[in-house]
């Protein structure tokens, strides 16, 4: 392995990171996306990225890897840097690898896995289902035995320096108190010993036993005549409760975890843990997020979110994107350096350093809105009020039956189900839908609103410490650094309504 830099020196991110080679997984995703961008750009002299990317063939994952990475709007950047010289560029240093993390040798060829076998110097797997209530087995495959089957390709690699992992910060549990950045083991085997400080809440758990829950999930699935995606998602979110954590994902992604520390043996080992990750901060430029899901605050923003419940005071727990970035590489060339065969933590959280509440986050948003509205599908302003909080369930079911009444003209005093008995079923039937559909999203949201963990960052805190000056410019992740007021009003919520949203900017009321 590389020579530690002197200290004046710092990590010596660039000089370990350039051409060096590199598997990653998850390459399409959020994260993944972004941490290719940023490789490329700050480290230009990079050796080659091995994408593993999902297809039926070769040319499908071509495809994908020309379409989702590098047409992508993330890279504007990077193609303003090199213009006309731009995909060159691309081709020269991405190599899209045919597979998943779903099939044994990731389903890569035999031929494909001898050649690249011998170049990769690092991996990185941030290919994970981050949906909560995922079904149990869709998750388990992905979250608990992708990781196994990506360290198991590891050990094939011959120059293999280093294995990293990206895990979430929610693996530690639904408990009270103080988690420490220690990693989780199969002697462990629940989320509720040894990650907390001794003041945080004790809670008595059954035994997790990983090999059953895989069976338990292949047995589940294979008896499933009918209904089996509801059936496996409620499975899902049973066994995690039951366990200690808030949601299958979290289940899932601790389980991984375990297993990679039982397998990794000796090879240099680094699990990072971000907490709710949002759009980017400042790189490669403010606002960009990517998903399917509009997050609340956008939601709020449309009107389609009046009330929600939960406890105002609970810290929201979020991180923008590029910090997250910034501190796998930090973390990924201190410890590929040193070269040691020890598994480390950290957590790229918010919720001790650099803490805002849901009821911060909320009226930040209301301000936003009030100045800025969005539009309705007629181009119409859509004015919003203040958040409601609901401290229970059945508050928020009784308020968000009545807004929705009021809203589709069904309030007690209309008179609609006489003059027009087919219209108020219809009606009815639209109600009981939209109805349903708050109680799910309030359920999944429920536990973290009242979410009274902490993520202790010291490790993370440590990182920045070895850092020189200017790595520290290059790769920023000094999370105590944000404005949450300036994020949430002038980056974030602007970036959704852009990238998600697809809103132009609004004119100021």
């Amino acid at each position: 392995m590389d020579q530690g830099s002197s200290p004046c020196d710092g990590i010596g991110i660039v000089e370990f990171l350039q051409g060096k080679n590199y598997f990653i997984t998850g390459a399409t995703g959020f994260l993944g996306k972004a941490l290719v961008e940023k490789m490329l750009r700050a480290i230009p002299d990079v050796g080659k990225l091995f994408l593993l990317i999902k297809g039926k063939d070769k040319e499908a994952t071509m495809k994908r890897l020309k379409i989702e990475i590098i047409n992508a709007e993330v890279f504007k950047i990077l193609k303003a840097i090199h213009g006309s010289s731009y995909e060159a560029f691309m081709m020269s240093k991405l190599v899209p690898v045919c597979g998943d993390v779903c099939s044994a040798n990731l389903g890569i060829d035999a031929d494909t896995t001898s050649e690249i076998a011998k170049e990769i110097d690092v991996i990185i797997n941030s290919a994970a289902k981050t949906t909560w209530d995922t079904r149990y087995d869709v998750a388990i495959n992905i979250n608990t035995k992708g990781p196994a089957r990506v360290l198991e390709f590891g050990k094939k690699c011959k120059k293999l320096g280093l294995f990293l992992h990206v895990s979430s910060a929610y693996v530690n549990g639904t408990r009270q108190g103080v988690f420490f950045e220690k990693p989780f083991c199969l002697e462990q085997r629940t989320a509720m010993r040894d990650t907390i400080t001794s003041k945080a809440q004790e809670i008595s758990v059954p035994f997790l036993d990983i090999d059953a829950e895989i069976k338990l999930a292949s047995v589940a699935v294979e008896s499933i005549d009918r209904n089996a995606d509801r059936i496996m998602r409620e499975l899902g979110m049973e066994r995690a409760r039951i366990h200690g954590w808030c949601s299958t994902y979290e289940m899932t992604k601790a389980m991984g975890e375990m297993l990679i520390d039982s397998m990794r043996s000796s090879i240099p080992t680094v699990i990072i843990r971000p907490s709710l990750i949002e759009s980017t901060y400042r790189e490669p430029f403010p606002g960009w997020i990517q998903g399917y899901k509009v997050p609340i605050l956008a939601a709020y923003g449309q009107c389609q979110l009046p009330g929600f419940v939960g406890d105002p005071d609970t810290i929201a727990d979020t991180v923008p994107m590029d910090m997250v970035v910034n501190a796998t590489l930090t973390a990924l060339a201190k410890h590929g350096i040193d070269g040691k065969p020890e598994l480390h933590v950290y957590h790229v959280a918010t919720s001790v350093a650099n803490p805002h509440s849901f009821k911060d986050a909320f009226n930040y948003a209301y301000d936003y809105f009030s100045s800025s509205p969005l539009l309705d599908s007629k181009g119409k302003k859509i004015a919003i009020r203040p958040m409601k909080f609901l401290v229970s369930m059945d508050s928020f079911t009784d308020f968000i039956k009545n807004e929705v009444a009021q809203r589709s003209g069904l309030s007690p005093d209309d008179n609609v189900y006489m003059s027009d008995p087919k219209r108020y079923l219809r009606m009815h039937l639209a109600c009981f839908d939209t109805v349903h559909r708050f109680m799910r999203i309030a359920n999944l949201y429920k536990p973290y609103m009242f979410y009274k963990g902490r993520f202790d960052v010291r490790n993370t805190k440590r990182l920045i410490e070895d850092m020189s000056s200017e790595e520290r410019k290059k790769f920023n992740f000094d999370i105590e650094s944000i404005n949450w007021e300036h994020y949430i009003k002038s980056v974030h919520i602007p970036g959704v309504r852009k990238h998600l949203l697809r809103q132009p900017p609004a004119a100021k009321l």
